[in-house]
């Protein structure tokens, strides 16, 4: 498979809300909801191994906007 096929089938793990850094330098990151970490980007690894796309993905909750904290009177 080429590369640019690998890549665009590869999910953006950053955006996803069980993605983790680690402090384990040779296995900087990882995946909470398959529980392990690795070398490159987690689902890509999923991917290498299974074939598939990562199917847990779960989108990040939008965030929040917050204002500063007022005082109530």
């Amino acid at each position: 498979m080429a590369e640019s096929d690998r890549q665009s089938s590869v999910v953006a793990c950053r955006r996803c809300c069980y993605y983790v850094v680690t402090w384990d330098p040779s296995r900087p990151y990882g995946c909470r909801a398959h529980g392990f970490q690795s070398r490159t980007n987690p689902a890509l690894a999923v991917y290498e191994s299974s074939g598939l796309r990562c199917q847990l993905f779960q989108p990040k909750p939008a965030a929040t906007p917050s204002g500063p904290a007022r005082k109530p009177r």
